[in-house]
């Protein structure tokens, strides 16, 4: 059974600007927090550390992000979302202006720290802002455009900050990313109106979300969507080197198609999360477990492999969109609160995904962890095809912020 289409509105000019204008935070967000691994090289060098434990700042940004993103919720009551968010582009600026000018490692985990908390307070309050400023029918076509600016940042930052490093020193790359936070900041500041609370998250509704079927099965499908993801992408370069036969020179146009794929797969799952949620959800993963079996048959080709990787980033693109719609959907009156779950499971299920990955290549081959993702990715497709899509609760005339039909 087909899920029903809602009613869609069209935005108004001041409509996309405050939208755009979280999708540029989300673009100086995932830029900051990738952003060590562009210069670890050098970044390693002259703090006087190992280029692993230099790595680490990127762990300890994902550890605090997982912390932060329920926690968040709780403490700020019922404070004006504009000023949370403006408060969290503060925190990115502060963060990559103090590791520019870190003198030395424990300075650049504390600065990180900072990073960690805006990304997992910026994505935990998402949803409840987009539904305030489009209403709930346009949710997922409102988060399509937010994490267009992650998909783009994944695309463009890493290239450009290795290019900054190298021309100009890894600390100027990052007063280049604490650059794109203050612009961000002035955006959100001109574009974004004000979102008062309509509700404060208590600890007791938090724990009160698991009780909900839906929920659950979406927190389950994030866990197996990021976890295998993760698992298989951190070690996609060994694998197509030692069984794909690929040199740097062959794989570089390989990355580069993926997170090409991944903008488009971000651009169209709006449409798809809007009008059919719980069909396009399923044939996401569907596709991802399909590009990935696809990689592990096909691999000495290389028109297949550009073709199978291109499937696996639009399937990466449109997944976190069609997650977050989904949770949406499942606790319309608590989506501040399921948003911090949400992302405090994303990572959660990086972290396990990177460790499953290493464990299956240590023992298993360069394979393994791609096994491991086409497993999961099929996993959640099943999961989500038995489940019936989560009711529609029109926002539209409870939200004052929505734009008029």
């Amino acid at each position: 059974m087909s899920d029903p289409i809602p009613k869609s509105s069209a935005w108004p000019v001041s409509t996309w600007l405050s939208v755009g204008s979280l999708t540029f935070g989300s673009f100086a967000l995932i830029s900051s927090e990738l952003l060590p691994m562009a210069v670890l090289t050098p970044m390693a060098a002259d703090l006087g550390v190992t280029e692993g434990a230099a790595g680490q700042a990127v762990t300890l940004t994902a550890i605090f992000a997982g912390i932060a993103a329920p926690t968040v919720a709780l403490i700020i009551g019922r404070l004006d979302r504009k000023l949370i968010n403006l408060t969290l582009c503060a925190l990115v600026v502060a963060s990559n202006i103090a590791v520019a000018l870190a003198a030395d490692y424990l300075v650049l985990l504390a600065a990180r720290t900072l990073l960690g908390i805006a990304i997992g307070g910026f994505f935990a309050l998402a949803g409840a802002t987009m539904v305030r400023l489009v209403t709930m029918e346009d949710m997922g076509k409102g988060m399509s455009v937010v994490f267009m600016g992650l998909s783009a940042g994944l695309v463009v930052a890493p290239a450009t900050s290795t290019l900054i490093g190298e021309a100009f020193g890894w600390r100027a790359a990052f007063m280049a990313a604490a650059g794109a936070g203050l612009l961000a900041l002035l955006l959100q500041t001109i574009c974004l109106p004000s979102v008062p609370a309509t509700s404060a998250t208590s600890l007791s509704s938090l724990f009160g979300l698991l009780k909900r079927r839906h929920v659950r099965v979406g927190l389950v499908v994030g866990l197996l969507f990021f976890g295998g993801e993760v698992c298989g992408f951190t070690f996609m370069r060994p694998y197509l080197e030692t069984e794909g036969g690929l040199d740097a020179t062959s794989i570089a146009p390989v990355l580069l198609v993926f997170g090409l794929a991944s903008l488009l797969g971000s651009a169209i799952a709006g449409v798809f999360a809007d009008r059919m949620l719980r069909d396009g959800f399923a044939t996401t993963f569907l596709v991802l477990g399909i590009a990935t079996m696809g990689l592990l048959t096909l691999s000495t080709s290389y028109v297949a492999v550009l073709a199978f990787a291109s499937a696996w980033g639009i399937a990466i693109g449109a997944g976190p969109v069609m997650t977050q719609t989904w949770m949406g959907r499942a606790a319309p009156d608590q989506l501040e609160g399921v948003g911090g779950l949400f992302l405090a499971v994303i990572q959660f299920g990086i972290t396990l995904g990177a460790m499953a990955g290493g464990i299956a290549v240590d023992n298993f081959g360069t394979s393994a962890p791609l096994y491991v993702t086409a497993t999961c990715a099929l996993l959640a497709a099943i999961l989500i095809v038995t489940q019936r899509t989560p009711h529609v609760v029109s926002q539209t005339s409870a939200s004052p912020l929505a734009p008029a039909e």
